[in-house]
């Protein structure tokens, strides 16, 4: 029965491309204005915002992230700087550096943040435990949130954020800015015209090769338990001494973070599900392990994992595998590879490349193949069989090979932040809401029960559920 099911959803999805005209025949239309290399028209995608509405915006999380949300949040016009909240004190201090002549508050309790009328949004870019707690407090409070990724921490934390959502009316956006890059709006516009064909794999991976890449982040001489509210900073997460270790590289442990699936795979789910239209995987099975850093934090730093996407009304089922490694054997970078019957088409940092290639429809022969173990008068009778029954297999149409490229200097992040803006003022949507950053928290997620359990893990994509 569900063999039947699967073939039916692979003829309907033939079906709407061929009925849609966007089969290998119309590919040349697609490819004819570009060249080898082609700039993308920025404009057609970039959130258009004016300064017509000031934001006055407070940061939650002085970290790397709070620091470069908050960096990419001021060059959209109308946004200002109003509060800033960090559990260090060194934080603080840095913020007034930057900002100095402004009239800035600063706290290390984030309640008091929240309490301000002059915030209309914040940034909640804290460890990972945190992410829940304070996105759905800004929400009570009123305010719109951009929250980093992941947006929860857990899997049982994200139906409580999505009600708080619903019940605030605010806009909740959480930060994988490449939802909102024009090279995935590009892959996307590829995959819905037919031009891989039939969607069967994905392989996506990310690799580094440092230290800083492995979250070895620098800790200040001074940190202590004089500047830094430890107690605080634990939250519901175990209690212990101070660490600060523990509250500086906090992704290297499994009470505050994510690990390599909340950190970096995220990433390569959110624009997995933009250009595919996926709600997320039925099934994950994860393996890795400690192999490098093994430096007192308790994740992993190799994670390999493999998930199975069921159909909708964007794509047959097709499987996907991703992998993250802190050691780095040649690969390197961030690539997203897309593998269909009519070709393949990798994501990467700068630019989409499409290889088309048409996949056989018929049986082949000769090579390595059983035809030669035919007696000759055989062989020469099935080789004029085949030709009579399989006449030649049409060629790709267009160029075999072409790169869409972003232009010199773009940034997706400040397009995420700029359709955050305008949302706030306009009371539109985001791409990534709470229910498109839960989903993708949540198959990355999958990840880490799976490697704790050593066993499958099953999900519901659209309840949003794990399955027992």
């Amino acid at each position: 029965m569900k063999k039947k099911s699967s073939q039916a959803s692979r003829r309907r999805f033939v079906k709407r491309l061929a009925g849609g005209a966007l089969a290998a025949g119309a590919a040349p239309q697609l490819f004819a204005q570009s060249s080898a290399s082609q700039i993308l028209p920025w404009d057609k995608y970039q959130a258009r915002v004016s300064a017509n509405e000031r934001v006055g915006l407070g940061v939650i999380g002085l970290g790397i992230m709070g620091f470069n949300n908050l960096n990419t949040a001021l060059q959209v016009p109308g946004v200002e700087l109003v509060a800033v909240c960090d559990l260090y004190q060194g934080r603080l201090q840095r913020a007034r550096e930057l900002h100095a002549g402004k009239d800035l508050f600063t706290t290390r309790d984030y309640r008091e943040l929240l309490a301000r009328a002059d915030v209309d949004a914040v940034i909640v870019a804290t460890s990972d435990h945190w992410h829940d707690h304070i996105t759905i407090a800004a929400l009570e409070a009123g305010k719109h949130v951009y929250c980093e990724k992941p947006m929860v921490q857990h899997l049982d934390e994200g139906h409580a954020v999505l009600a708080a959502e619903r019940k605030s009316g605010k806009v909740l956006q959480v930060g994988s800015q490449r939802v909102s890059s024009i090279l995935t709006a590009k892959a996307q516009e590829l995959y819905q015209a037919g031009e891989i064909g039939q969607l069967i794999l994905v392989e996506a991976w990310t690799d580094r090769q440092s230290a800083l890449g492995a979250w070895q982040y620098s800790i200040p001489t001074d940190a202590s338990p004089e500047t830094v509210d430890w107690e605080a900073y634990l939250g519901d997460a175990p209690k212990r001494p101070f660490d600060a270790k523990r509250f500086f590289r906090w992704r290297n442990y499994q009470d505050y973070g994510t690990g390599v699936p909340g950190d970096l795979y995220v990433h390569l789910l959110s624009g997995l599900h933009v250009i595919t239209g996926s709600h997320g995987p039925e099934r994950a099975i994860a393996s890795g392990g400690l192999r490098y850093w093994d430096d007192g934090r308790d994740v992993p730093d190799v994670v390999l994992s493999v998930y199975d996407y069921p159909e909708n009304d964007q794509h047959p089922a097709f499987n996907a595998q991703l992998r993250v490694n802190f050691i780095d054997g040649g690969g390197g970078g961030n690539v997203t590879r897309l593998v269909g019957t009519e070709g393949t088409m990798t994501l990467g940092w700068s630019g989409v490349t499409i290889k088309r290639s048409k996949m056989p429809a018929n049986p082949g022969y000769g090579g390595w193949d059983s035809f030669f173990t035919f007696s000759e008068k055989e062989q020469a009778a099935y080789e004029a069989w085949y030709k009579e029954t399989y006449p030649d297999r049409p060629q790709v149409q267009g160029p075999a090979e072409l790169t869409y490229s972003a232009p010199e200097g773009y940034s997706d992040h400040y397009d995420h932040w700029a359709g955050f803006i305008q949302a706030v003022r306009e009371g539109g949507k985001v791409v990534e809401d709470g229910a498109f950053g839960f989903r993708a928290a949540a198959a990355a997620l999958l990840t880490n029960v799976s490697y704790a359990e050593k066993k499958a893990v099953k999900w519901d994509p659209e309840a949003m559920k794990r399955v027992k």
